[in-house]
């Protein structure tokens, strides 16, 4: 897979929606102050909204398929996957995305790509047999108005898609929200959250967890405040988690991971069992942690 599809790219050599549509705003700025001039000499020209922007320009999508899953069908319109994620975020360095997993289909890989972002895929969950893992949800960073989508392979190989419309911008290049000094100290701290189990006995329920890492996730095209370079990219790149021993899932991560990684997830399984959680940054430093029953 090419590396620029996770990485930070070069700045000289970012393409995203909203280069094309800021290239296009000009045409069609000038389209419609002709049109506009030709009922009345003293008329003001018209600027095109953003959304009027981002649904003119080119969608990346097309290549990225390509790209990601060559000439192999991808069935849409199914249950086997769905994706949640605000029409228009709040704050697009940390936008919620949440991924609903149909357990009868057994999916067991799950790509999430941000169309118009420098480097599009998210990440790459790898899904265990058995982990009874049927929601996952994260928070992302979004650089212009973009569709996502969600891209899950079954056990059989089949590729199921379905995508959200999110209109965002500027969450790539974003300051980060810490310290660099605090952010560094607290680098690779790691805490586990267990929600309470909704009915059934504990080893047949369904049980939810949240881990969360503190990582600055810098994305390569964030500024020093205070210098006014850029920071280098540096964010967490592998991650394993384990349950009771057991894989549990699995993460290939790139730019788009918002700063303090956050994974919060279903599982199957006595939830006394302890989980283990190993991550590996872009810099080879390693932080794993195990959490015990009643331990965070």
């Amino acid at each position: 897979m090419p590396k620029a599809l996770f990485g930070a790219l070069p700045h000289s050599t970012s393409t995203t929606r909203a280069g094309r549509a800021a290239r296009l705003g000009g045409v069609v700025t000038l389209g419609l102050a002709a049109a506009f001039g030709a009922i009345s000499a003293g008329s003001t020209a018209w600027a095109a909204s953003p959304e009027e922007l981002a649904a003119a320009a080119d969608s990346a999508w097309p290549g990225l398929k390509g790209d990601l899953f060559g000439d192999r069908e991808l069935v849409e319109g199914s249950d086997a996957i769905a994706l949640d994620a605000p029409a228009r975020a709040t704050d697009p360095a940390i936008v919620p995305v949440k991924l609903t997993l149909d357990p009868a289909r057994d999916i067991r890989r799950v790509t999430l790509v941000i169309d118009e972002n420098p480097a599009p895929v998210a990440a790459t969950f790898e899904i265990a047999p058995g982990a009874g893992l049927t929601e996952l949800s994260t928070r992302v960073r979004v650089n212009a108005y973009t569709d996502i989508h969600a891209v899950a392979e079954a056990a059989d190989g089949t590729l199921y898609v379905t995508k959200q419309f999110v209109k965002a911008a500027g969450g790539c290049a974003a300051p980060a929200a810490k310290d660099p000094e605090v952010a560094a100290r607290q680098m690779g701290q790691m805490k586990l959250r267990q929600f309470t189990a909704a009915g059934g006995s504990a080893e047949s329920a369904r049980h939810e967890a949240q881990l969360m890492i503190r990582h600055p996730n810098n994305s390569g095209l964030q500024k020093d405040q205070v210098t006014l370079l850029y920071i280098p990219a540096h964010f967490v790149s592998e991650l394993a988690v384990t349950h009771g021993g057991e894989p549990l899932f699995s993460m290939t991560g790139g730019i788009s991971i918002s700063e303090d990684p956050s994974f919060r997830f279903d599982y199957a399984g006595d939830p006394a069992l302890p989980f283990h959680a190993r991550a590996t940054d872009t810099e080879g430093n390693v932080f794993e942690q195990t959490f015990t029953a009643g331990q965070s």
